[in-house]
Parts: C-alpha cells; sequence; structure tokens
C-alpha cells in the first residue's frame, strides 16, 4: 500500500504514554561502527520525547533477563550478524520481550541472499539472476561468466554496508573477487551488474516512503560513499516517469511483504536502462546514522527523526499488547 506524503505524516503516533526503551547497538559484526552510530542516534532522537531511554553497548552473551528487564520495548539498532540474522530475535523471543522490526525468519532469509533471491523468484519479484560460488570452489566461475556475461557484481551472501563488494569485468577479476569474500569467511554471490539507476525505497508499517535516487561520482554506493565522503546525492527529484516509480513502489512492497518483514525495512532496487526494476535486497534493520537514507526519506515525507524511532517502538509495543 502506498500512501501520500501528507497521509503518511498525519498517522496518529503509535503511543502517547512516556516508554522506558533500551537501545541495543554494537554487537559483533563488521558494521559494528554503524551500528553504534545507529544506536547513539535513536536514544539521542527517542529523549528529546520524554521517553526513559538506556543505549546498551551488547555482544552474543550479553542478552539475558537482565537486560530486557524494566523495559517497555527493546530498540534494535545492530547490523550485520547476530543483530539481522535472526540470532538476537531468537534471543529475545525466548526470553518474551517486546523488541522492533523483523522477527527471526524473516531475519534470516533477508540477510541470506540467496534465500531471499529465491524467494524473490518464487514470488516473480524481479532481481538480478546470480550464481553461488561456495568456498574453496572455483568451479562454477566460468560458467557464471558464460551465463551471467562479463559486467558482474561480487558480494558475500550474508554481510551488509557494501563490505567485501567488487565489480570484475574478467575472469582473473572475477578469482581475485570471490577469493576476498571467501577470505571474509563467507560465500560468494556473483550477481549480473544491472547497468542503471540506484534506488532505495523505505517500507514503513504497510506503506512506501518517498522513493530517493542515489547518484555517487565513484559510480556506484560503496562504504566510502555511504558513510564517509560528502559528494553522495540523494535526489527525491528523481524524475521518473508514474510508471516507473509505481513499479519501483510495488517490487519494495512485494520484496518487504515476500521475506515476511514488518514495522519498517529499506529495499535497494536499480531501475535498468529499459525501465525494469531490480531488486537488490532488502535490509530489516536499516541504518539511523546521520547518513543512512530512511530517515531521510521519513523526513521528507513530514515525519522527523525522533517521530520515526518513537512509531517504530509503538508499532512494537502494539504487536506484544496485541
Amino acid at each position: 500500500m502506498t500512501l501520500p506524503t501528507e497521509a503518511l505524516a498525519n498517522r496518529p503516533a503509535m503511543t502517547t504514554k512516556k516508554l522506558t526503551i533500551t537501545v541495543l547497538m554494537g554487537g559483533c559484526s563488521r558494521e559494528r561502527d554503524v551500528s553504534l552510530q545507529s544506536g547513539e542516534s535513536v536514544a539521542a532522537a527517542l529523549a528529546t520525547l520524554g521517553h526513559r531511554v538506556k543505549a546498551v553497548d551488547v555482544r552474543p552473551g550479553d542478552v539475558g533477563k537482565g537486560l530486557v528487564a524494566d523495559t517497555d520495548v527493546i530498540f534494535l539498532a545492530l547490523h550485520g550478524r547476530w543483530g539481522e540474522d535472526g540470532g538476537i530475535q531468537d534471543e529475545l523471543e525466548a526470553l518474551g520481550a517486546c523488541y522492533t522490526f523483523s522477527g527471526p525468519l524473516a531475519s534470516r532469509l533477508a540477510m541470506d541472499k540467496v534465500r531471499a533471491k529465491e524467494r524473490f523468484i518464487d514470488e516473480g519479484i524481479p532481481t538480478p539472476a546470480y550464481r553461488v560460488a561456495v568456498p574453496n570452489d572455483d568451479s562454477v566461475l566460468v560458467e557464471a561468466m558464460d551465463a551471467l556475461g562479463s559486467h558482474l557484481v561480487v558480494k558475500p551472501v550474508s554481510d551488509g554496508s557494501s563490505i567485501g563488494i567488487s565489480m570484475p569485468e574478467t575472469a582473473v577479476a572475477l578469482r581475485e573477487a570471490v577469493r576476498e569474500v571467501w577470505a571474509l569467511g563467507d560465500t560468494a554471490l556473483i550477481e549480473r551488474r544491472i547497468l542503471g539507476r540506484e534506488f532505495t525505497v523505505g517500507v514503513l508499517g504497510d506503506a512506501a516512503l518517498p522513493i530517493i535516487e542515489i547518484r555517487t561520482p565513484g559510480g556506484w554506493y560503496n562504504y566510502h560513499y555511504k558513510y564517509v565522503s560528502g559528494a553522495t546525492q540523494y535526489l527525491f527529484d528523481h524524475g521518473l516517469e508514474a510508471g516507473a516509480e509505481r513499479r519501483i513502489v510495488e517490487a519494495a512492497l512485494a520484496s518487504h511483504e515476500a521475506l515476511g518483514c514488518r514495522d519498517l525495512s529499506r529495499v535497494d532496487v536499480l531501475l535498468s536502462e529499459h525501465g525494469d526494476p531490480q531488486v537488490l535486497e532488502v535490509n530489516t534493520i536499516p541504518g539511523f546514522t546521520s547518513h543512512s537514507l530512511v530517515p531521510k526519506a521519513a523526513a521528507h515525507a513530514g515525519i522527523p527523526m525522533a517521530q520515526l524511532c518513537e512509531r517504530i517502538a509503538g508499532m512494537a509495543l502494539a504487536r506484544k499488547r496485541g
């Protein structure tokens, strides 16, 4: 379901009660530094609304009854492994805790790019063609170039924040790229590179936030352009014709639903030169840093950062009560 910007902004707040909210951040993944930034931003935003907020840097083994006691909502600001792959979600479910974002199954599906793509294909959602290279087995590489062409993207199956991504165009470069992913301890996903424009769509509850087009001077949206550079452009005035915009939003909403996501997700989409959307992945706990895209889209829809975080906490609380 898509709503006009005004309707999104004018939806009633999920809660008027001042809550005790524990923000969990940090974790053990390669995205730990980004998670700490997200958690600090979320905690500061919620505190401005008068909520009682505690920000906690956690790692596996830290989650127990004492951590979740005397808190209304656990707000997850964890990215990557353990935080987004269903690990901490399983632990919180076992404790009966009220927590934000997707549950264990949806988290596992979204974190595993291959399982997510399989679900997209089952549901008729367009996604780039791909092959999988398991560690220490390069037998698929020749067939991958034959089937997918020479413009490729190689990425870890279970990592985010553009970590480990490369764009090889020769057999030698492909082999090196795959081995770099293996060195990270992950399976390599080899995708056909879609030449086109890059967009992202936040899904809040059952509605799409305004589409953002991402443009970088470096050609693609890598870690540097996400978190370091100030040269990246985030465009709401992207000039999409109505049909293309509708197709992107429909693909984003369908992806969110296909994986069973809830509360909030961010769907990354490429629009091919022919105007066809191709879904890359779904992020079940998007970033909340100063560079992050979902807060930008929410603000454009008239939902400031503090109200966005409060609405997400409110959805979790309503689910627990329901």
